[in-house]
């Protein structure tokens, strides 16, 4: 019995060292990252929160050689653009390995951080640049670079919808990674920001723009108002009771796609889930979105029943 404390104290260690021992690979050559004042920063982070970055990056998750279906994901992990939730991106990778998807998780620059000249733009900067790393690995880490997608939850979803949307290259290409497409092949979107007009989360608007930000930039990240039809197809959950991001932004999104004829696409409002929707132990029907997502990635050609 003596050795339980020990045995807990273990675990506990382990779960709160996950992200020093993942794998982790940058995004920027040294010297190259855009939007750099040049100041160092150090990273701020707990076992579930990270509330500044220093250097941003991907955390790699590999499916077994055996389960990998040759598709990859960049996660996008909430937190409204204020902090970044890696921990539930974390269960959001071991989630996808377990169908055989190849799964990264960013680290992105957060508007606040004093090294940033242009807040609104370093997310979105690193996320372009995620994608194209990513690609870039294709035949290193065994995936279709045609089969790779994004999802992103709350603020995260907002960067997802924007590499969905926006077409503009956000920084001037560092080396021969710029060269690949940083549009993604599939988006997953959970209870995404999508507006930075019509409602809009407030607190997230602010943190990336600023509560005076000009009228042509709030548009610009409106993302519902740039659905293309290069926008990949679209997986959409969002709970009916949710308080913090109304589900009128994944609405608006899913009018868009249907607009723009956008095939494949789905949106599913379930009644509950508030705006905690998580892999495990969501209220009533909510529950069952891991299930319809993975088939609907079998649908849409991504990987193999």
């Amino acid at each position: 019995m003596k050795q339980y404390p020990i045995l807990i104290f273990l675990v506990w260690l382990l779960a709160v060292n996950t992200a020093s021992t993942q794998e982790f690979t940058q995004l920027w050559p040294a010297g190259h990252m855009p939007n750099s004042r040049g100041v160092a920063v150090k990273d701020k982070m707990n076992d579930e929160l990270i509330y500044q970055v220093s250097v941003p990056g991907v955390y790699v998750f590999r499916p077994s050689n055996a389960e990998n279906k040759g598709a990859a994901v960049l996660i996008l992990p909430s937190g409204g653009y204020s902090v970044l939730s890696y921990a539930t991106g974390f269960q959001l990778a071991k989630w996808f390995n377990s169908i055989g998807i190849t799964a990264y998780v960013l680290k992105y620059r957060l508007p606040h951080s004093p090294d940033v000249i242009e807040s609104y733009k370093a997310p979105l900067q690193d996320a372009q640049r995620a994608m194209r790393l990513i690609r870039s690995k294709a035949k290193e880490w065994r995936y279709d670079e045609s089969k790779v997608g994004v999802m992103g939850a709350s603020a995260g979803g907002h960067i997802a919808a924007c590499l969905s949307t926006i077409s503009k290259y956000w920084y001037n290409p560092v080396d021969t990674i710029d060269n690949k497409s940083f549009t993604p092949a599939f988006a997953i979107l959970v209870s995404p920001v999508i507006s930075m007009l019509e409602a809009t989360h407030v607190p997230s608007r602010n943190t990336l723009l600023g509560k005076e930000a000009p009228q042509k930039i709030a548009e610009e990240l409106s993302c519902q108002l740039h659905v293309n039809p290069q926008t990949p197809s679209s997986f959409i959950i969002h709970a009916e009771n949710d308080e913090t991001v109304s589900p009128i932004n994944s609405m608006l999104y899913y009018t868009s796609l249907m607009k723009q004829n956008i095939k494949g696409s789905t949106l599913h409002v379930f009644p509950e889930g508030g705006h905690s929707i998580r892999v495990r132990k969501n209220p009533g029907t909510t529950r069952l979105w891991p299930e319809l997502a993975e088939n609907w990635l079998i649908e849409i050609g991504i990987i193999n029943p």
